[in-house]
C-alpha cells in the first residue's frame, strides 16, 4: 500500500537531532553553545530570527516561559528520570533542593540556590523539548548582553532596579532602540516580567548566560522505570485519596476508561460545585471582573445560554477559589469533587502527570453538567468501571503512560484524548477531530475509527467550528519544525499539529497486537480495537496564519468553549457506554 504522507525530514532539524544526541552521550556536561550552530541552522518556525543579530523577543519569551525563573542563576542543567538516577551519580537527596517550576511547562525540577538546576524527564519528548528551549534561550539572552553591556541605560536600568522605580517612556524607548524591537515586544516582555522588568533587564546587561546540560541516564529502561514508579505511586494513594472509600488494587481489579484532558473539566463538569455557588460566582465576577468578563456573562444570561454561562463559572472558579483568605472555598470544592466519586492524585513522584480516579457508581446526575443528562442515568449507580483522567502528558511520555496503564488493568473500555493543537487552516478555538495521524516518532500513519464525529461535538460549541475527517500530525517538539518540513504534509492535507496521539496510539498497537509497534508503515487500528478510541484537539495556535504570531497568544477565557466541548463530548460518550452494558447485563439476568 502507498504511503499517505510521503517520508518527510528537514536536513537542519536532522542534523541538529543528531548533534545533541550525539554529545548528550558524554559522561559529562556539554556546552549549550555547542549546539547554537545546529539549531540555528533548523530555520524553526518558533527561531527564524534564530541567526539575525536583532534579538527574537518572541522566541525569548516562548523559552522564558518554560523555564524556572530561577534559570538566570543556573549554570548546569541536569536531567535524569528519578530520584535513584541523581543519586548514582553522586546528586543524592535532589527533594531536598527546592522545587521550582515554570509558569508554561509542567516538569518536576529542583534547584541547589547555587547553580545547579535538576529536570525530571519522562520520555525523550522531554530532550527534545528542553535542548531547543535552553539554546534559544541562551542565544536571544546572549544577543541583548551584547547589546546592553557597559551601555548607560544599563546604569539607568540599574537606578530604577534599586528604588523600585518602574522604567519610564524615556528609558522605554531607549530600551526598544538598543534591542532594536517594538513596542509590542517592549509591552510582551512588560507583560511577562512585570514589576520585575528593571531586574531582569539589569541581569541580562550584567552576564552572558552560559549554560551545560549534563543527561545523567537515557535508555529506555530508565524511562520505563520512572513510568512504573509513577503508576506504583498511583495505586499507593488512591485509599488515602478516596478517603478509605477504594484500596490499593482497585485500578488492577476494575474495567477502567482511560482519559488524557487536564485536571480541571472533568471534575467540573461531575462535581456540580459550579452551580452550587453560582451566585456567589457571579457576585465575584461583577465584583472583580477578571479579564473584563463580566460583559460575556450578562450576554450569556440574557441569550438564555446555560452552556456558555457554565463554561464561563468554570473559568472564574479558579480566581474565586484562589481569593485570599476563602481557604474554606478550596477544601468545599474538594468535598464536592469526593461526594462525587473523584478522588485526586496530585503531582504523584517520578513524573509531574497528576490523576483522577472517577468511581461512575457514585456519580450524581442531579450534580453534573445539564449538557451530560441521559436517558436512564440511573444505571450509572450499578456500574463498575472507574475513570483514570490523566493530566496530558508531553510526547513520548503518553506512550510510556498508556502502555503501563494497559498493562496494569483487567479491561480497558475506551481511550480518549484531548487536548491542545496548533491548525494549519482554522482558527483558534475550533475544534479537528483526525481519523489518520502521522507520528514522527515512530513514521508510521495510523488509520482508526474515532469514537467522535462533529455531531457529537457541535451542539455544545459556542464560538469556534468543528471539523471531522482531518489528518494529523504528530510532531517532535515545537521548535522542530519549519516552514519546509510543514509544507510536504500541508500539500497531503495534515493540518492538525499536536505532541501526543501518535505515541498513545502505539501503545494501543501493543494492547491490540502481540508485538511492539513497527516503524514507517502504514497501521490500520480499525480492524481489531476492541474499544473506543477518541481523538478530539482543540485550536491554541495558528503557526502559519498572517493573523497571528505562533503561540503569541494565550488561549486563556478563548480556550474554555472548546476544552468543555470536548470535555461534555467524552463524558457522554463513556456514560452511554456504560448505560448500555449495565442494560445487558440486567437483560441477562
Amino acid at each position: 500500500m502507498d504511503r499517505a504522507v510521503p517520508f518527510a525530514t528537514s536536513e537542519g532539524i536532522e542534523l541538529y537531532l543528531r548533534t545533541y544526541y550525539s554529545l548528550l552521550r558524554s559522561s559529562g556536561s556539554i556546552r549549550v553553545r555547542s549546539l547554537e550552530e545546529a539549531h540555528i541552522s533548523t530555520n524553526s518556525s518558533l527561531h527564524f530570527k534564530a541567526a539575525d543579530p536583532e534579538p527574537d523577543i518572541s522566541a525569548f519569551l516562548y523559552a522564558w516561559l518554560r523555564l524556572p525563573p530561577e534559570i538566570v542563576h543556573v549554570r548546569y542543567v541536569l536531567l535524569g528520570q528519578s530520584e535513584d538516577v541523581f543519586a548514582r551519580r553522586g546528586y543524592g537527596a535532589i527533594e531536598s533542593w527546592r522545587l521550582v517550576r515554570a509558569p508554561a511547562r509542567r516538569r518536576r525540577m529542583f534547584y541547589d540556590d547555587h547553580e545547579n538546576l535538576a529536570c525530571f524527564i519522562a520520555s525523550v519528548s522531554d530532550i527534545d523539548d528542553l535542548i531547543p528551549i535552553l539554546t534559544a534561550f541562551q542565544i536571544e539572552w546572549n544577543k541583548m548582553h551584547m547589546r546592553l553591556r557597559g551601555s548607560v541605560l544599563l546604569q539607568t536600568i540599574k537606578q530604577h532596579h534599586v528604588q523600585g522605580k518602574p522604567l519610564g517612556d524615556v528609558e522605554q524607548e531607549a530600551l526598544q532602540e538598543i534591542l532594536e524591537m517594538s513596542s509590542d515586544d517592549l509591552e510582551k516582555l512588560a507583560g511577562t516580567w512585570g514589576s520585575h522588568l528593571a531586574e531582569r533587564l539589569e541581569q541580562i546587561g550584567q552576564y552572558e548566560m552560559n549554560l551545560f546540560v549534563n543527561l545523567l541516564a537515557g535508555s529506555r529502561t530508565d524511562y520505563r522505570k520512572a513510568t512504573q514508579g509513577w503508576w506504583r505511586t498511583i495505586e499507593d494513594r488512591t485509599a488515602e485519596a478516596s478517603q478509605g472509600r477504594l484500596d490499593a488494587a482497585t485500578v488492577t481489579r476494575r474495567p477502567i476508561y482511560f482519559v488524557s484532558s487536564n485536571t480541571h473539566s472533568l471534575p467540573n463538569a461531575l462535581c456540580g460545585f459550579a452551580s452550587q455557588y453560582r451566585a456567589e460566582l457571579l457576585t465575584f465576577l461583577e465584583t472583580n471582573n477578571p479579564e473584563n468578563l463580566w460583559p460575556e456573562a450578562q450576554t450569556a444570561q440574557a441569550i438564555g445560554s446555560q452552556g456558555r454561562l457554565l463554561n464561563l463559572l468554570y473559568y472564574i472558579q479558579r480566581f474565586f477559589l484562589a481569593e485570599r483568605g476563602h481557604t474554606q472555598r478550596m477544601a468545599d470544592y474538594r468535598q464536592a469533587e469526593t461526594a462525587s466519586g473523584i478522588s485526586t492524585i496530585s503531582t504523584p513522584a517520578y513524573l509531574d502527570v497528576s490523576s483522577h480516579i472517577i468511581e461512575l457508581n457514585r456519580i450524581d446526575p442531579a450534580k453534573c453538567d445539564p449538557r451530560l443528562q441521559l436517558p436512564q442515568m440511573e444505571r450509572l449507580r450499578q456500574s463498575e468501571a472507574i475513570i483514570i483522567n490523566i493530566d496530558y502528558p508531553l510526547g513520548m511520555a503518553a506512550y510510556h503512560i498508556l502502555a503501563q496503564v494497559t498493562t496494569s488493568v483487567p479491561e480497558l473500555r475506551g481511550a480518549y484524548f484531548m487536548g491542545k493543537a496548533a491548525t494549519l487552516n482554522g482558527r483558534v478555538g475550533d475544534v479537528m477531530i483526525p481519523n489518520v495521524v502521522y507520528d514522527e516518532h515512530s513514521r508510521n500513519t495510523f488509520l482508526f475509527k474515532n469514537s467522535f464525529t462533529a455531531a457529537d461535538v457541535a451542539p455544545y460549541l459556542s464560538f469556534g467550528s468543528v471539523f471531522d475527517n482531518q489528518k494529523a500530525i504528530t510532531v517532535r517538539g515545537t521548535f522542530l519544525q519549519n516552514r519546509e518540513f510543514m509544507s510536504i504534509f500541508y500539500r497531503e492535507g495534515y493540518t492538525d499539529i499536536e505532541m501526543e496521539t501518535g505515541p498513545y496510539l502505539s501503545a494501543l498497537y501493543e494492547d491490540i497486537y502481540p508485538q511492539r509497534y513497527p516503524q514507517d508503515e502504514i497501521v490500520n487500528l480499525f480492524i481489531n480495537a476492541p474499544y473506543d478510541i477518541g481523538v478530539l484537539h482543540y485550536a491554541s495556535d495558528t503557526p502559519y496564519s498572517r493573523r497571528q504570531q505562533l503561540l503569541s497568544k494565550s488561549l486563556s477565557f478563548f480556550g474554555v468553549d472548546a476544552t468543555y466541548a470536548t470535555t461534555i463530548a467524552i463524558l457522554r460518550r463513556i456514560f452511554k457506554q456504560e448505560i448500555e452494558l449495565v442494560g445487558e447485563d440486567r437483560d441477562a439476568l
